[in-house]
C-alpha cells in the first residue's frame, strides 16, 4: 500500500471505531504529537492515549481532504471533527454530552509501511467555547 492508502485506511478504522485495526497500522515507535501535552512515543503510550479519547469523547470525522508527496512519506488531511463530549479531562470544561463540530488537520509519516508520526492541530480555544454554551 502506498503510504496515502495507509493513512485512508487508519482514518476509516477511526471512524469505524476500530481501535484494533488503527493500531495495526502504527509503528511500534510511532511518535504522537497532539494538539497539546507531551508527545507519546511508542504503541503503548498511543493506546493509554486512545483509550482515554474513547472514554471522553465520541467523534466522527468528515469532509476528509488527504494530501501526499511524490516520495510516499508524508501525508496530510484536513477534516471536520463531529463530536460529543461525554467526560471532563482534567482542565477543560464540565462534560455533559455537548455536541461540537471542529475544524482539524493532521500530518502522518508512513516508515517501512506503518504510521511513524502523526501530528494533530485544531483549535482548542475554540473548540471549548463550543463546548461551554449552555
Amino acid at each position: 500500500m502506498t503510504a496515502l492508502e495507509i493513512v485512508q485506511q487508519y482514518y476509516e478504522a477511526f471512524n469505524a471505531k476500530n481501535w484494533k485495526g488503527m493500531l495495526a497500522l502504527l509503528h511500534p515507535e510511532v511518535r504522537h504529537e497532539a494538539n497539546q501535552g507531551d508527545v507519546r512515543i511508542g504503541l503503548e503510550k498511543f493506546t493509554a492515549f486512545l483509550q482515554k479519547m474513547d472514554e471522553a469523547y465520541e467523534e466522527t470525522l468528515t469532509n476528509m481532504v488527504f494530501f501526499s508527496e511524490p516520495q510516499n512519506k508524508r501525508v496530510a488531511v484536513e477534516f471536520i471533527v463531529n463530536g460529543i463530549y461525554k467526560q471532563a479531562e482534567e482542565g477543560l470544561p464540565e462534560a455533559h454530552g455537548q455536541s461540537y463540530v471542529l475544524p482539524a488537520g493532521a500530518f502522518l509519516e508512513v516508515t517501512d509501511g506503518k504510521i511513524s508520526r502523526v501530528t494533530t492541530y485544531y483549535n482548542l480555544p475554540l473548540w471549548i467555547e463550543l463546548v461551554s454554551k449552555p
